[in-house]
């Protein structure tokens, strides 16, 4: 059986409703490398057919939509090569292959001329916000759960997240980029990276009402479509508490300092009694001091880029990732030996040297 099964539903006026459904339930609809460029194959068929009115993303299983990228094969395939890995390597093997092509599938999707309606059930992390980020019409439910948890494994947040991180309210994207915390459907919606809040439940009577809508051109289509999606969210998503909405103010003052040396000591000398924060302020605890200094740089030099500059920078920095120890280690520690016990390249964020992070952001030769 194939990663990702496609299947094209028969409705009203000729037309077609499209459905690409991530097919790795074990691993929790991690994309692999085949599956992106299966992904990318068919999306762009589906774009040139005029019968195709709609097209659906979902994962199976009713657990993830997609937890993130396959880092663990990105990780035997570095520790195979021989250090310090050269520009000219890393330019062109497996890395750039996955990541590149990850990134062009992600901006097909931003780009895509036909509404694209994404079923975020349960969790959508990394590499799946990269892919439910740029929909047109964005899914969360009750059982959403929400990351770009990539400090903890010596990386930084990709798959555009220059870009829609940026576009949350005040500085929550920095805090959620550098703490990897977990946020909900209500978080989603609040800070932009969500469209609609539906029951989990409702799932099958929305692709059955999809089947009867009188689809018409593609502008009329994502009127279309919202009108349906509206009418099962406008009751729900009163129900779901937005822990980024209520802390909004107790996070500003966490992060209202100019150096991430600051903002990461604030943060972990918190005393609060909220669970939530409290989690947040662990997995930065336990994240790469060396991503957060990255990830600051990252977002503070990325807010004016255009879409298409935040993936080209995002490429340029994943790859420099790429041939530090620093991303091997965390997926080794959380991925791979599981002990949870990374051994990073700084303890103490004050010791991370500044030119190590200018170097992070100098060009691939």
């Amino acid at each position: 059986m194939s990663d990702v099964i496609f299947t094209e539903l028969s409705s009203k006026n000729n037309k077609k409703i499209a459905v690409a459904e991530l097919n790795a339930p074990k691993s929790l609809n991690a994309l692999n490398l085949s599956m992106i460029k299966l992904l990318t194959q068919q999306l762009t068929a589906w774009q040139q057919d005029g019968s195709i009115a709609v097209v659906i993303l979902q994962g199976a299983g009713e657990k993830a939509f997609c937890a993130g990228g396959d880092v663990v094969s990105l990780y035997h395939y570095l520790n195979e090569l021989v250090t310090p890995i050269d520009d000219q390597v890393i330019k062109t093997g497996f890395a750039h292959d996955f990541f590149g092509q990850e990134y062009v599938l992600d901006q097909l999707i931003h780009n895509f001329s036909k509404p694209i309606m994404i079923w975020g059930d349960g969790y959508v992390m990394g590499g799946g916000v990269g892919l439910f980020a740029g929909a047109s019409h964005r899914i969360t439910t009750e059982r959403t759960l929400m990351a770009m948890p990539e400090v903890t494994i010596g990386l930084y947040p990709d798959v555009g997240s220059s870009w829609f991180l940026n576009k949350a309210p005040g500085e929550l994207g920095l805090f959620l980029g550098i703490t990897g915390a977990v946020f909900n459907a209500a978080d989603a919606k609040y800070i932009g990276l969500s469209d609609y809040t539906i029951d989990s439940l409702s799932k099958k009577d929305i692709f059955d009402h999809l089947l009867t809508v009188d689809w018409q051109d593609n502008n009329k289509n994502y009127q279309l479509l919202d009108q349906t999606l509206l009418g099962f969210s406008n009751d729900f998503e009163h129900h779901l508490h937005s822990e980024l909405k209520a802390n909004e103010a107790d996070i500003a003052k966490l992060l209202a300092f100019d150096n991430i040396v600051d903002i990461h000591t604030a943060i972990l000398n918190v005393k609060t009694e909220n669970k939530w924060l409290t989690q947040a302020k662990n997995k930065l605890q336990a994240g790469s001091p060396l991503s957060a200094c990255i990830i600051y740089r990252q977002l503070q030099t990325t807010k004016t880029l255009s879409l298409s500059e935040c993936f080209a920078s995002e490429l340029n920095l994943i790859l420099r990732c790429c041939q530090y120890s620093e991303t091997c280690e965390g997926v080794r520690a959380l991925l791979v030996d599981k002990d949870k016990n990374p051994n990073w390249s700084f303890s103490n964020i004050s010791d991370v040297d500044s030119k190590l992070i200018d170097w992070f952001f100098s060009p691939i030769n």
